[in-house]
């Protein structure tokens, strides 16, 4: 099945001095959940004493295997302790994020964006919480933010290419995840995004009307998809499907079903 998302970037930890004679056991697991070697990070942490970075290490674990729930309450609880650590507070709403938790995520990215401190990683994840409610305003400032930040991060083009496309704005979306696929070339995500920019701009799929709900495009767009079905084009099919999930969720299961059939027929 096409892979259609805003992705939400995993902020790692600050990465430990290279390995030293002095190098602790929970120096060797933070670079391990840096380096994605998880089972082996775990492994240390669950021998290492009790403690706050042993904790820290957890939620770190929990963050990077995308346990997010595990992740938000770990997260959650430290926050709590430490009420002036954006970073806990970042990585407490990207987790409540992508736990579809958006009311925590919400609180938390609020705090962790509240300073001049605050990262690229928060106001991406508030630009994406702010898309999730269709504050197209709120989106379009927070994804500023964000690349004022990291100009060059991928992921914001990905994300801000993403946010047009739940508008209806293909053309305005694929110069974005153009870009995002040039600096992230092997990335999926990004590269079905953009294939689904350029499927919609060649098909001229449903145009959204001028005050038209979202429940009505998302109709027209998942008929759109039908009648494509029916004279074989399937790429105008996938797009048509693809936005009708992204226009309202009440369409997810019959666009998504569609949409399921059209990308694994031969």
């Amino acid at each position: 099945m096409l892979l259609l998302a805003a992705m939400l970037a995993i902020a790692t930890p600050t990465q430990p001095n290279s390995s030293s004679p002095n190098s602790s056991p929970l120096d060797e697991a933070a670079r391990a959940i840096i380096a994605g070697r998880l089972d082996q990070a775990r492994l240390m942490i669950d021998v290492a004493p009790s403690g706050p970075r042993t904790d820290r290490l957890r939620a770190d674990l929990a963050f990077a295997a995308r346990d997010d729930r595990e992740a938000l309450r770990r997260y959650a609880n430290l926050a709590a302790a430490a009420p002036s650590d954006l970073k806990l507070a970042e990585r407490a709403g990207i987790a409540a994020l992508r736990a579809n938790d958006t009311e925590r995520a919400a609180a938390y990215l609020a705090i962790a964006t509240a300073g001049p401190a605050a990262s690229w990683q928060s106001w991406n994840g508030l630009a994406v919480l702010a898309d999730r409610r269709a504050d197209w305003s709120a989106a379009d400032a927070a994804y500023a933010r964000a690349a004022a930040l990291a100009p060059d991060e991928p992921g914001i083009a990905n994300n801000r290419g993403w946010s047009l496309l739940l508008r209806g704005d293909w053309a305005g979306a694929e110069p974005l995840l153009a870009a995002a696929a040039a600096r992230s070339p092997t990335d999926a995500r990004i590269a079905n995004n953009l294939q689904v920019a350029r499927a919609a701009i060649a098909a001229a799929l449903p145009a959204r009307s001028p005050g038209e709900d979202d429940r009505h495009w998302a109709a027209r767009l998942n008929d759109a998809g039908v009648a494509a079905l029916l004279r074989h084009d399937r790429p105008r099919a996938i797009a048509a499907f693809s936005q009708a999930i992204a226009a309202r969720d009440d369409w997810y299961q019959r666009a998504a079903n569609n949409l399921t059939a059209t990308t694994i027929a031969p």
